[in-house]
């Protein structure tokens, strides 16, 4: 194909980044900045939407600095923290572009990874994942998540893509499908690979966070975890049916020979104390495992039932 006419059909074509921020006012101004010097030299139109969490800081204010003179930069305004998944999720619905990209504002996952996702998409890719294999982030946390992302893929219904940040391209065609999907609170990754089409990885080393505190603690993380599992294998279910049901069988073996023994020997001590402790504890304690996580599935299943929106906005600008 001639070069000029390549370049013309690239144009007529728009490009959405979404960034989910929460009280980032130490990296907002370079994240817009790096986004529209990556995007000045392609030959597609934009829009980069920035959705905020509700954030404590200046992180609006200096959004609201910025739009005022790039009509690029679009905003929403949550009515409170809806959390990174929702937000993220609602702004990814409310872009237009016939490509959109989803970015981290903490710049660990860098902007220019961008040019990257567009030349799969080119290429003809629906969908591009970001993945770090390796990672500047804290050693016990980087192997904690290769752990989860092994553990995840193993017992998952449907292969997922190991060590994927978030980040990435998706086509229009696959955020049309999103649309007509009644996901509240979705795995978004899993979700991406559930639909299907080929998904072509960016691989690249994920830097330490410069500035500013990350909004992910313990809690987010266990539910990110916890949504993983819930939404793609019910083998956590199936294994403790199948535990219950040999527990059963041991339990009434074990009591079977307790009775004959002392029925042949009916002075002789088998149980200690220590012994009943130690069982009535173990058994316990399983047993509250198991509810727990029977819970997490009741849960996800009430999630769904109440069909809440994503998020509520208070404010858009420049939409």
């Amino acid at each position: 194909m001639d070069q000029t006419n390549n370049m013309s059909s690239k144009i007529n074509k728009s490009i959405s980044i979404v960034t989910p921020l929460f009280n980032e006012e130490h990296n907002v101004v370079e994240l817009c900045e790096r986004v529209a010097k990556v995007l000045a030299m392609l030959p597609y139109d934009y829009e980069h939407i920035c959705i905020d969490n509700r954030s404590s800081d200046r992180t609006v204010e200096l959004l609201k600095t910025i739009a005022k003179t790039d009509a690029h930069l679009k905003i929403i305004i949550n009515t409170r923290n809806f959390g990174y998944i929702r937000s993220s999720y609602h702004a990814l619905l409310q872009s237009s572009g016939d490509a959109v990209i989803l970015i981290a504002s903490d710049l660990q996952d860098p902007p220019e990874m961008i040019i990257e996702f567009i030349k799969k998409w080119e290429a003809g890719y629906k969908t591009v994942m970001a993945i770090k294999p390796k990672s500047e982030e804290p050693f016990i946390m980087h192997q904690l998540r290769r752990i989860f992302y092994k553990i995840i893929t193993r017992i998952s219904e449907v292969p997922l893509i190991q060590n994927a940040t978030g980040s990435g391209l998706f086509d229009r065609t696959v955020i049309n499908i999103l649309r007509n999907l009644n996901e509240p609170y979705p795995y978004f990754r899993g979700l991406l690979c559930e639909i299907g089409f080929p998904i072509a990885t960016v691989s690249f080393t994920q830097p330490r966070r410069k500035r500013g505190v990350s909004s992910q603690n313990f809690y987010s993380l266990y539910d990110i975890a916890l949504l993983g599992i819930t939404k793609h294998t019910k083998i956590p279910l199936r294994i403790m049916v199948i535990f219950g049901f040999c527990m059963t069988i041991i339990s009434s073996l074990v009591a079977l020979c307790y009775l004959l023994i002392k029925l042949f020997s009916w002075n002789y001590a088998i149980a200690q104390n220590t012994t009943v402790l130690i069982s009535v504890l173990l058994f316990s304690s399983l047993q509250i495992f198991c509810i727990g996580i029977l819970g997490e599935y009741v849960a996800s299943i009430q999630t769904h039932v109440r069909n809440m929106p994503h998020t509520i906005e208070l404010e858009r600008i420049n939409f």
